[in-house]
């Protein structure tokens, strides 16, 4: 199949998912064309729109890199589809924000620093993975997961798109991968930090001679809990 009929079929296939989006109260976060609402935070990685998907790749020696929302969430409902090379793990932020130079503590820390709670997205071989656990990205506190209920699992499918939902209302966030609960944790400290805030794709930072590597997102969608 062509480059040309590929895309073809991918436009049809988002006009298709839009319309049926409006109709159940979903909002498509990514028209499939342009990275038009979205702005990148953080690190020198690159992000293109290639065939109906975002395409993150790798830059060497670059810390994490993050393409995020320019609109703000509080609880919701969000839906995408992920695929990412071995040997890279990423994340999707939700309700993050950026740092401040008072931040932490009243530590004087990086302004500007992408923060908040990470769903992870991790191919896992053999083993299985971490992926669809949360982490407190940048926020001190580590896996908010706990570690008893942080092992490897075999939900995610390396090599192949994955289909993530997170359900976050009020302290409470919930994950599924590929229709398979994965995780279920209220943390209210992260709660009262972190009530609301932009969407971001990692893009994780590589060491040099490392990669590069590529994470795909496509079919993100919203839908905003009363």
């Amino acid at each position: 199949m062509n480059k040309k009929l590929i895309s073809l079929i991918a436009g049809l296939s988002f006009t298709l998912g839009c319309a049926a989006a409006e109709k159940g109260g979903w909002t498509m976060l990514f028209d499939g064309k342009t990275l038009a609402g979205w702005v990148q935070k953080n690190g020198t990685a690159s992000y293109r729109v290639e065939e109906g998907a975002i395409v993150g790749k790798t830059a060497e020696g670059s810390p994490n890199s993050f393409l995020c929302t320019e609109k703000t969430f509080g609880d919701f409902e969000l839906e995408l589809e992920v695929k990412v090379d071995a040997g890279l793990n990423s994340g999707i932020q939700i309700r993050s924000k950026t740092k401040d130079r008072t931040t932490g503590a009243g530590r004087n820390n990086e302004a500007g620093r992408v923060y908040g709670p990470q769903v992870e997205i991790e191919a896992g071989g053999a083993n299985g993975a971490e992926a669809g656990y949360v982490y407190g990205e940048a926020t001190g506190h580590g896996w908010l997961t706990p570690p008893e209920r942080l092992k490897p699992h075999k939900a995610f499918k390396d090599g192949e798109w994955n289909r993530f939902r997170i359900v976050a209302r009020g302290p409470r966030i919930r994950t599924w991968i590929n229709g398979e609960p994965i995780e279920d944790i209220a943390h209210e400290e992260i709660y009262r930090t972190f009530p609301e805030g932009f969407i971001g794709l990692q893009v994780h930072g590589i060491q040099k001679g490392a990669g590069p590597y590529e994470v795909r997102w496509r079919s993100i969608r919203i839908r905003e809990l009363k």
